[in-house]
């Protein structure tokens, strides 16, 4: 049954990302490992510095990724810098909010473009397969009662959508071994569903994408029961 929460105010401190958190995941499709991710978080003067390393190798896909980020304190960004390879092919993205604006750059296939966007403050920079990137949307869920969330979607020339965000019963889990209560939101952004999984610090545990079978699990996560079987870890990305 689909249930409406608003977070109390008062966790907002509690549920900002930590001065040095930090995760990693594995990436799965259909039960089968095909990549890891991972993300940090640091505190800096007057917000937050964030890191995502990905890395896809399965047949038709090999994708690496780099991104850091400003955020301010309210999780709302600053600047951001990407570098990607995807089949082989070089991208590199850099955003910043300019006045009521934000301006993306595009570099990808041998041709750059720039492209001013509308700014949202609830907005989240949104690349494929970005734990970090998950972990920022659920701080601003948090900040904003789960309403006007945004996605800023790295992709062509670049575009931002709305996300909109449905909270269910809470369901359980364990975390290195340890039970852990599991909250349980779904993210529809552009037509499709992102399913995520938080832990109570609001924490990124799972992420799942139905459409394409992929998931991305933290590592030392168990979902009871799973939402799909997953295979067990691998010693590193398949090729």
């Amino acid at each position: 049954m689909r249930t409406s929460v608003f977070f109390p105010f008062a966790l907002f401190l509690a549920l900002l990302p930590a001065a040095a958190q930090s995760g990693s995941f594995q990436i799965a499709q259909h039960g089968h490992a095909v990549g890891t991710a991972s993300f940090n978080f640091a505190s800096s003067a007057d917000g937050y510095d964030s890191t995502s390393l990905v890395r896809v190798a399965m047949q038709g896909l090999n994708y690496a990724l780099s991104k850091t980020e400003c955020l301010t304190a309210g999780n709302e960004l600053k600047h951001l810098q990407l570098s990607a390879t995807v089949n082989n092919s070089a991208v590199n993205v850099t955003a910043a909010p300019d006045t009521a604006q934000l301006l993306i750059n595009i570099s990808a296939n041998g041709r750059s473009t720039t492209t001013r966007l509308d700014a949202h403050p609830g907005a989240v920079f949104l690349p494929d397969f970005d734990p970090g990137a998950l972990e920022t949307l659920l701080a601003l869920a948090v900040t904003r009662n789960n309403r006007d969330l945004w996605a800023i979607i790295p992709k062509q020339t670049g575009s931002v959508v709305p996300i909109l965000l449905a909270t269910y019963a809470d369901q359980q889990g364990t975390l290195d071994g340890k039970p852990i209560v599991v909250h349980h939101l779904v993210a529809t952004i552009a037509g499709a569903d992102t399913e995520l999984f938080s832990g109570p610090e609001n924490q990124l545990l799972q992420a799942e994408l139905p459409q394409q079978g992929f998931a991305l699990v933290r590592t030392g996560f168990v979902l009871t029961p799973p939402a799909r079987p997953l295979a067990p870890p691998a010693d590193g990305p398949s090729s």
